[in-house]
């Protein structure tokens, strides 16, 4: 059967998708698909794939794809990350089995992505995936899709998108932020991008960005004209958003624990599922948050959750006739809906600060320095601010160090060789020396060494002289004996 294409692509494998879940990494597995499949997502993606290890490792296969195949997901898109041509149609070709179409992400904004040279820093390099585009058109039997975010101009946006269209990309999803937009400096999604690079392709577009509820689904529809719109932290709070239903929250945490027991996924993904369903209720309830963030098994989980539907139980019975939802929230703590990150000069109580309970705390705080300047803190950050209070995160106040004359790391404050420790190691062993400073003592056990060996001589110089003295002896003694006995 000839590989589809663009629109036949999109109408045909993917079912005329209009509702998608967005690839999340240790986020998006199985279980969840499931979960959202049930509750109106017509297409979903994998977690992010690390395509040279995927390529490598049989056990990673494994974990994330073939243990996971389940008729009931589908129509599926597997999404890797690559930077070498080769590596990412091999990899491509091991899941092209598994899946309706393989994606490239050209999207991803974090430090990892940075350091591995993937996602979003490789939106600059046009010639390097259009290589990796027309290989993997050619050579797989299933079409291949990509994943990017804009550039801050519209018309270089817009001359990306094309140049991926004539590479071969049969689908394109636009995340409508740049990849500097992330985290409390995420903003709003230009939907304005989006629409143009609809205008300019002839392959299927997807959104993705402010998308909190389905009314939010549907104004992105019309007003960009795309294919279908893509969903990640609004489906995480409430996997029920296509549905335009905002359920109970334990009615949600419930059903996917349920799924959970059928397929398996690691506890990490359940609990930060459960962190995401329950986000809000969890600012109130601190205590169950730390329970949450230590129980080691699946059991351990149902129970917290068990707890905290109750926890909501007894509130909704004591709840005062006209009693309206505190923390600025549209609907009470204990209903599925959208969490809105805090700018970054927002104070650390999340969305408003009339009518919020003392104890509650956002997802990232501001903290005030001693100088009067505020920063965004990370929660690593936050807990060693509470660990110890004089702690300062300001770059400037960092102490300097000496750098090392072989590599520019920190040199030792006592090094011989005015080295870091491991470029010390390697001169002192060549040059047999010893440096105290990094307790590296290569002379000195020279010494010891050749002091052991000629004292071992000595020893076995007389033992020689004695044993040949007793052998004469013997000799003359027998050779009495025999004169003796003639």
């Amino acid at each position: 059967m000839p590989k589809l294409r663009g629109e036949a692509f999109w109408r045909e494998t993917l079912r005329s998708a209009h509702y998608v879940v967005a690839p999340m990494v240790d986020q998006s597995e199985l279980a969840w698909r499931l979960l959202s499949r049930r509750h109106g997502a017509q297409l979903c993606y994998t977690p992010m794939l690390h395509a040279q290890v995927f390529l490598r490792d049989a056990n990673y296969r494994r974990e994330n794809l073939y243990d996971e195949a389940c008729p009931e997901d589908r129509p599926l898109i597997v999404q890797f990350c690559a930077n070498d041509p080769e590596v990412f149609v091999q990899a491509a070709l091991l899941a092209q089995d598994y899946c309706d179409a393989i994606d490239l992400n050209l999207g991803c904004p974090q430090m990892i992505a940075k350091r591995g040279h993937y996602g979003a820093f490789l939106q600059e390099e046009w010639d390097l995936l259009q290589r990796m585009i027309l290989l993997a058109n050619e050579k797989l039997s299933v079409p291949i899709t990509c994943k990017i975010r804009v550039f801050p101009d519209i018309d270089k946006t817009v001359k990306y998108a094309q140049m991926l269209e004539k590479a071969g990309c049969q689908l394109l999803t636009v995340h409508g932020r740049t990849k500097e937009q992330k985290g409390p400096l995420a903003g709003v999604a230009s939907w304005e991008h989006i629409q143009a690079v609809r205008k300019a392709v002839n392959i299927p577009v997807f959104a993705n960005g402010n998308i909190q509820c389905l009314s939010d689904v549907e104004e992105c529809i019309r007003k960009t004209g795309v294919h279908g719109v893509m969903s990640a932290e609004g489906n995480l709070h409430n996997p029920a958003l296509f549905e335009g239903r905002n359920p109970l929250v334990w009615e949600m945490a419930e059903e996917y624990l349920e799924i959970v027991r059928k397929h398996p996924c690691p506890l990490s993904y359940v609990r930060a599922h459960l962190f995401k369903l329950w986000h809000h209720t969890l600012q109130v309830y601190q205590q169950l948050r730390e329970e949450l963030a230590k129980v080691k098994t699946l059991e351990g989980i149902v129970d917290v959750n068990r707890e905290l539907k109750l926890r909501c139980q007894e509130e909704i019975a004591n709840q005062k006739e006209g009693e309206k939802p505190k923390q600025g929230l549209p609907f009470f703590h204990w209903i599925c809906q959208p969490y809105i990150r805090p700018g970054p000069k927002e104070r650390c109580r999340e969305n408003g600060d009339s009518g919020t309970e003392k104890g509650v705390r956002g997802k990232r705080a501001l903290e005030e320095e001693e100088d009067g300047n505020s920063e965004l803190l990370s929660k690593n950050k936050q807990k060693k601010k509470l660990r110890n209070p004089n702690k300062s995160f300001d770059p400037s106040l960092k102490p300097k160090y000496a750098k090392c004359d072989q590599c520019g790391n920190p040199k030792g404050t006592k090094c011989v060789f005015n080295m870091c420790r491991g470029c010390c190691k390697k001169r002192a062993f060549k040059e047999v020396a010893d440096c105290p400073g990094h307790g590296l003592l290569f002379k000195t056990k020279y010494e010891k060494s050749l002091s052991w060996q000629h004292s071992q001589r000595g020893i076995q110089t007389p033992e020689i002289s004695q044993r040949g003295d007793a052998e004469v002896g013997e000799t003359a003694v027998l050779k009495e004996a025999g004169d003796s006995t003639g």
